[in-house]
């Protein structure tokens, strides 16, 4: 008796670790290589076969914009907005700073205490000088409006023309600095930098967002050190939908000459097959998961193959087929082996062969 009683011990022993083996994440979610594995997707119409095809074209082209530009944004370096701001204390867009003018620019400049010598509107020329009344040719390319005040007023006071003068520059038309908005805005194009100018200002100058939407995160390519021998390009990675929203004004940062503010349109995910509603589906607010994903979608129909789920995803340019036992997830409560959908998964849910 006490061995039969070993034995089935024994046995119970056995079936638990056969059970606690075949939990396991790797038996729930499988992912391979399509170079390493060709194999056909099956269980999928040709209709879906076809609809997968397209997506996979499409997505090529996501940006809506010319591919030079996620070309640039791939091989430059990338910072986040805190990482460049720690190297660039005065891009802070939660203060202001002082517009430094350039060739082109219209200036007025008032002397309070010689209303004669005013002047509403001096353009800079092309090469960085303006003419003010006695002091003839004055540059003032690279300087702030205070400093072309300051400078005005030391000059008069060095001809003897008037001393201690209290002198007021303004930029009526700012025409010297440029800036691109391209991607998912009503109305892109190049704009006049002006003052202050950051990131929201820009978006509402381009007349706001897309009905299309917009993705969780835009991208300033701004030239570094222009002009010179260490001149480079980087990418600012902005949180777009914070900034819009009004929950991150930190990412609300100033632009740059030449900048090229980028907004990509909203990122999807797919997801065809034997579900209730096939189709296209935004990723903006906040992480999505598999088995949220198939709920979005209207949840399995009657004939799905649950088990035999893939995500059809590109990582640097390599195709991967991730294979997910979604019941393993569901029935076992194992959300931990959950798949965190990413922008362009495409998922696919076979016809059960039985």
């Amino acid at each position: 008796m006490k061995e039969r009683c070993f034995v089935i011990k024994l046995i119970i022993i056995s079936i638990l670790l056969i059970a606690g083996c075949a939990s396991t994440g790797s038996d729930v979610v499988r992912i391979t290589n399509v170079e390493e594995e060709k194999k056909p997707i099956s269980g999928l119409k040709a209709s879906d076969l076809a609809i997968l095809e397209e997506i996979k074209k499409s997505s090529v082209k996501k940006d809506g914009v010319d591919n030079g530009i996620s070309n640039v944004i791939n091989k430059t370096r990338n910072f986040s907005v805190a990482e460049y701001i720690k190297l660039h204390p005065d891009a802070d867009g939660r203060g202001t700073r002082e517009y430094v003018v350039g060739g082109n620019d219209v200036l007025s400049i008032t002397v309070y205490e010689e209303k004669d010598l005013s002047r509403d509107a001096v353009r800079v020329s092309a090469d960085g000088y303006i003419s003010f009344p006695l002091i003839m040719r004055l540059k003032v390319e690279g300087l702030t409006i205070s400093e072309i005040g300051e400078l005005i007023s030391t000059k008069l006071a060095e001809g003897q023309f008037l001393l201690e003068a209290h002198v007021s520059v303004m930029v009526t038309d700012y025409k010297s600095k440029q800036y691109l908005v391209l991607g998912a805005v009503k109305k892109p194009g190049s704009y006049p930098l002006s003052a202050n100018e950051r990131v929201l200002n820009a978006i509402s100058k381009a007349e706001g967002i897309e009905q299309t939407g917009a993705g969780k995160k835009a991208k300033i390519i701004r030239t570094e050190n222009p002009n010179t021998g260490s001149q480079e390009k980087i990418v600012i990675n902005v949180d777009l939908q914070g900034v819009l929203q009004g929950t991150d004004q930190y990412s609300n940062i100033f632009l740059s000459d030449k900048d090229m503010l980028f907004i990509p349109t909203a990122e999807n995910f797919y997801i065809i097959g034997q579900v209730k509603n096939p189709g296209s589906y935004p990723l903006i607010d906040r992480e999505i998961s598999l088995v949220e994903g198939i709920g979005i979608a209207g949840g399995f129909t009657n004939i799905a193959a649950r088990n035999r789920t893939r995500i059809v995803r590109v990582e640097n340019g390599v195709e991967k087929i991730i294979e997910v036992k979604v019941d393993a997830i569901t029935n076992a409560g194992k959300k931990i082996h959950d798949v965190i959908i990413q922008p362009n998964d495409i998922i696919i849910i076979p016809e059960s062969f039985f």
